[in-house]
């Protein structure tokens, strides 16, 4: 990678597989946008650009690069796998680019809780990496499982496909409401349907939303 090439990717902006950082943020935020990226197709990560777009580099990007591998190592579970490669900006300043591909082995969590390693799973939508839902990881967890999914037409899914013949689309909560369910019976219900390949799964910063498949 050249600093030309950097200067075209940063051209793009942040988006959902492209992020800046100035440094090396603190362990737990670095975590958690490596751990979105893996979870969410892949990304790349330039350490020494601005939010602003402005290539500054870092001067110690061997220390930098410890720190990296440092808070990596330690606060992503399980482990993600990433790569990492300098370009000189000046004589004395680097960008990082740190690429991370889209995992296998999803979901991926940022460790929170260091007594028994446990915290939540993130995912990237747009320029910003948010916490994952419990269907998101739902879903994550069976993309690949090749199991097949049954289910049976019942009340409850005949009520949910005439709401979303009229309406277009349907949150968890909105869905729990209308056919009268428990949170997590709502979304249990409407995985299991987009598992088969019924609904569709959207992804927006104010939560998730699902929508009948149709073939393209």
């Amino acid at each position: 990678m050249t600093l030309e090439e950097i200067k075209h990717l940063v051209s793009r902006g942040e988006g959902r597989h492209l992020e800046f950082k100035r440094r090396v943020p603190e362990p737990e935020r670095l975590a958690k946008e490596v751990v979105a990226f893996a979870n969410s197709g892949g990304g790349h990560l330039l350490i020494g650009v601005g939010d602003d777009g402005k290539i500054v580099g870092v001067r110690d990007s061997e220390e930098e690069e410890f720190s990296l591998k440092q808070a990596l190592g330690m606060n992503c579970r399980p482990t993600v796998h990433w790569t990492s490669e300098r370009v000189p900006v000046t004589a004395k300043r680097d960008v990082i680019m740190v690429t991370v591909p889209d995992s296998p082995r999803k979901p991926h969590y940022i460790v929170t809780n260091v007594e028994d390693g446990t915290g939540p799973a993130y995912v990237r939508i747009e320029d910003m990496s948010v916490e994952a839902s419990p269907e998101s990881v739902a879903l994550m967890r069976t993309e690949h499982s090749g199991d097949g999914v049954r289910f049976e037409f019942g009340e409850k899914e005949l009520l949910l496909m005439r709401y979303l013949e009229q309406y277009g689309r349907v949150t968890v909560d909105g869905f729990a409401q209308i056919a009268d369910l428990k949170r997590e019976e709502a979304g249990h219900l409407l995985v299991t349907l987009t598992r088969a390949g019924v609904l569709d799964q959207h992804r927006e910063a104010r939560g998730d939303f699902y929508m009948i498949h149709y073939e393209a």
